[in-house]
């Protein structure tokens, strides 16, 4: 039986936190400083994150796979991990799809072999191609080295190369043009996010969000833009055509809006925390423990029922925007991308 919640939706994408650890501080993730990393013994090991993983896949039919953090290159044991989920099949003999959301630092060292152990593609974080506004948003001056990443996981096969862009007003605004244009001149898929209230608390305000239109607006300056025509689905991000022009070869760039245009009723997701809980909704409040049960002997369907009762009782939205909506406590960094 797979996982099913109330409204009839199915999970069918699991979101495995790996590490709430990270060598970037980006605004919109983390406070700068003063944030306390979970206890090693609450993190569940190499052995257990491949457990959990295998009842998803085998039992609960789970497709695809995205490894987060955090920041997952800070696992020493990923490339084990993805080794040992490409492996496994599920109910019906599919291979499941393996993705890992990085901001790429360090991943010029590893792309090689994380394609060898089986990653298929991967999402990078970059906010900025200005090293001042970069080092800015992330408190590090890291730019190089995320860029350098970007081009290995490129020349590799880690493709297509999917770049998320957190636009945040008055801090990178001027930045979505020239990422568009990265993103197209290199064949990258670019992914605008509408900042989310996962910040540090007290720091999000609706009104200082830049929404999908004001993207779209700068985007149509610069470019013809058209809509996609395949359907969206699950998938988060809106589509649009850009026709080539002198500078681009054409392309297509998305927008996630799940503030003004939320996706909830197609969602498909379920999650992982790094120690262990899952959590039917990148903001809910309530989780369900697989470590505990995992590590008092549970067999695998017994997991998985665990797993299934909580995501029985998933929501039908997130609730932003709403009187009664509560930031969540963790973290976008303990929660996972």
């Amino acid at each position: 039986m797979a996982l099913l919640d109330t409204f009839g939706r199915v999970a069918r994408d699991l979101r495995v936190s790996l590490t709430d650890r990270c060598n970037l501080r980006c605004a919109y993730c983390m406070p700068a400083e003063g944030l306390d990393w979970l206890p090693t013994p609450q993190v569940l090991s190499d052995d257990e994150v491949v457990r959990l993983i295998r009842v998803a896949v085998e039992v609960l039919g789970i497709t695809k796979l995205r490894f987060t953090g955090g920041e997952p290159l800070l696992r020493k044991g990923l490339e084990d991990i993805v080794a040992q989920s490409s492996s496994l099949r599920t109910p019906s003999g599919r291979r499941p799809e393996l993705t890992l959301t990085s901001n790429a630092l360090g991943l010029k060292h590893r792309a090689q072999k994380l394609r060898e152990a089986g990653l298929d593609r991967v999402n990078i974080s970059l906010d900025s191609l200005d090293r001042d506004r970069y080092a800015n948003l992330t408190r590090r001056d890291r730019l190089d080295d995320a860029l350098a990443g970007i081009a290995r996981a490129a020349e590799v096969g880690l493709s297509p190369v999917k770049i998320n862009a957190v636009v945040m007003r008055g801090v990178n605004e001027e930045d979505v043009v020239p990422l568009a244009d990265f993103a197209l001149r290199n064949g990258h898929q670019l992914r605008f996010i509408e900042q989310m209230p996962l910040s540090p608390r007290e720091e999000w305000n609706r009104d200082d969000m830049v929404t999908q239109q004001e993207i779209l607006g700068a985007l149509r300056e610069a470019y013809s833009l058209s809509a996609a025509e395949e359907p969206r689905g699950a998938a988060p991000a809106q589509l649009w055509r850009v026709d080539p022009d002198a500078d681009q070869p054409g392309g297509e760039v998305g927008v996630i809006a799940s503030v003004t245009h939320p996706f909830c009723s197609a969602c498909d997701r379920t999650r992982i925390t790094a120690d262990g809980q899952m959590r039917n909704c990148l903001f809910a409040h309530g989780e369900t423990d697989l470590r505990g049960p995992l590590r008092d002997g549970a067999s695998d369907e017994e997991l998985a029922e665990v797993w299934r009762g909580g995501q029985w009782i998933k929501k039908a939205g997130h609730g932003i925007g709403e009187p009664s909506f509560e930031q969540p406590v963790r973290p976008m960094s303990s929660i996972g991308g």
